[in-house]
């Protein structure tokens, strides 16, 4: 337990907390006094959902609700959440039943990042929410630095208010006309960046004019 302590970067107080969260639920079934991390798991996604929401608030100014949602959610999902578990060499430590360690469970997606959650939570039970929160931003800091980039795989309003945002031009704005009757409109849209306007189009819904 020392030596993975060591590598998550906190000593514990409690080392059976940490314990606990490496002991993935296949193990408990082999062994009935030993519970596994999946209480631990979901408090570490709260506080690892917290941390991330907060940070990306601060960073980003400009961006509103919708974009700052799939920010949190490019850096708090299993594939991200893995790949940071991985980078810790976690899997070596996780305490998995017989099949799961015979069918390659320590590096398996999902018990990655749910042990990796699970050792936040229990960081957040041994020395509270401030200490789990900065060991969170130096476990993730890889993550959260790419998140902004990572919008590039999104929508084309994101990735223009990513953009006028970097240039330090604020949030576009869209003005909406519609034609035609109730059942059949037609919507015509403009975006305006720094007052300007920059590009137009029209589609069958108010979200398809925008893009």
């Amino acid at each position: 337990m020392r030596e993975c302590a060591d590598v998550v970067g906190h000593q514990f107080r409690d080392f059976s907390l940490l314990k606990l969260a490496l002991t993935h639920s296949s193990y408990s079934a082999e062994h009935e006094d030993e519970p596994s991390n999946e209480r631990l798991e979901f408090l570490g996604d709260a506080v690892i959902g917290l941390v991330l929401a907060d940070e990306m608030y601060r960073r980003h100014a400009d961006f509103d609700e919708g974009v700052l949602t799939d920010l949190r959610k490019s850096v708090v999902n299993a594939q991200t959440l893995a790949v940071a578990a991985r980078r810790l060499g976690l899997g070596n430590f996780v305490r998995l039943g017989r099949g799961e360690t015979t069918s390659g469970g320590s590096d398996k997606t999902s018990i990655l990042a749910n042990a990796f959650e699970a050792v936040i939570g229990a960081v957040h039970l041994d020395a509270g929410l401030a200490t789990a929160y900065q060991l969170s931003l130096r476990l993730l800091a890889p993550e959260i630095a790419g998140a902004v980039p990572g919008l590039k795989m999104l929508d084309p309003k994101t990735q223009l208010q990513e953009l006028t945002a970097d240039l330090g031009l604020g949030t576009p704005n869209y003005v909406l006309e519609d034609v035609g009757p109730d059942h059949d409109k037609t919507f015509f849209a403009e975006v305006l960046v720094a007052g300007r306007r920059r590009g137009s189009g029209s589609g069958r819904t108010k979200k398809a004019a925008e893009q």
